[in-house]
């Protein structure tokens, strides 16, 4: 807050369980442009194989190197530079201008922005547009923005079988044996076709593990699985097909849920209009609209009825060892963030 306060940004320090969030907004007039981003990272893995300590920020080779550089504190500062231009150059603007900051985008996502949206949905305090700072370029910045994202639908299996020596067999019942018919169908299962906007959905085993030792039929297996689905389905109708399928193959078993998030697209609209001309005009490219990778907080912001778009540097480097980005890049994308406050709100 202190680059924000002089702008004229009042900050409100929202703390859901053990998690800080940051709303600040200049204005108390819509339309609401958010920018909205997080400070928390991914762990670094071993320490020992980075270049630079991770969390020691170094610019080397016209590089700024370090375990959130690309993913997402660079786009946080290029938010805040990009909020001094323009407010310098435009301190009556209309409308208003605010950031969504939160510690808890990487982790279980629980007392975050969706608190946050909370919040400001419990006193009708709506935003109108969303740039969030995910990472979504390609190759250079701007090259791709995400106007929208796939759901993500987790499921837990549990197969009860009947625990025995191996060789009896008949006196046993493998849960191994017994779900893999079960998992080849929801493989090999055809869930549609995409659409213009969105891939296929695709379905995913993330862990499978049974057994106890060498000589034993083990009792049980656990199998988890993930959705990646687009708006020809929905949660509901994913978990209708796949009971259906465990049902054909006679299991006895528990199945729970967790829907991370729904899919969400802004599709047309002064944001994503605003976000193409303001790459247009900084970099003199065209930019592809995507809705491909993982999920993001705007699964929370968009049922809002906002419009959502992500753009921020180059993902090249993003979870990784020796994480970076260029600092030029950085630079190119305040230049664009500024801009975009220009189309919509100067």
């Amino acid at each position: 807050m202190s680059r924000l306060a002089p702008l004229g940004f009042a900050g409100e320090n929202l703390r859901f369980g053990d998690t800080d969030n940051l709303w600040a907004r200049k204005g108390s007039e819509g339309p609401v442009l958010a920018f909205a981003g997080h400070t928390d990272v991914v762990p670094t893995g071993p320490e020992k194989n980075w270049t630079h300590p991770p969390f020691d920020p170094v610019i080397r080779g016209g590089y700024l190197h370090g375990r959130g550089a690309a993913d997402m504190k660079g786009s946080l500062a290029a938010f805040i530079t990009a909020c001094e231009r323009f407010v310098g150059q435009y301190p009556d603007h209309r409308g208003s201008i605010a950031l969504l900051i939160t510690s808890d985008e990487e982790g279980p996502a629980q007392h975050g922005t969706v608190k946050v949206v909370e919040t400001l949905e419990a006193r009708n305090e709506k935003i109108d547009w969303c740039l969030i700072g995910e990472p979504s370029s390609t190759h250079e910045v701007g090259d791709v923005i995400k106007n929208g994202r796939r759901g993500s639908l987790h499921g837990y299996l549990t197969v009860h079988g009947v625990q025995g020596h191996v060789a009896y067999p008949h006196l046993a019942e493998n849960p191994v044996h017994s779900v893999a018919p079960a998992l080849d169908a929801l493989a090999s299962e055809f869930w549609d076709n995409g659409n213009d906007f969105f891939p296929p959905t695709t379905f995913q085993i993330t862990k499978l593990e049974a057994g106890t030792g060498s000589n034993i039929i083990p009792g049980e297996c656990v199998v988890h699985f993930n959705f990646r689905y687009c708006t020809e389905n929905t949660a509901e109708s994913l978990e209708e097909r796949v009971v259906a399928i465990l049902d054909r193959h006679h299991l006895r078993y528990d199945l729970q849920w967790h829907l991370s998030g729904r899919p969400f697209l802004t599709d047309k609209g002064a944001l994503v209009s605003a976000s193409q001309n303001a790459i247009r005009t900084v970099t003199g490219r065209d930019t592809e609209l995507s809705t491909s990778g993982g999920t993001s907080d705007g699964r929370f912001i968009a049922p809002t009825g906002a419009q959502v778009v992500e753009l921020g540097p180059i993902n090249a480097t993003i979870h990784k060892v020796d994480e970076c980005v260029k600092a030029r890049d950085l630079d190119t994308l305040s230049e664009i963030y500024e801009q975009i406050l220009i189309e919509l709100l100067a």
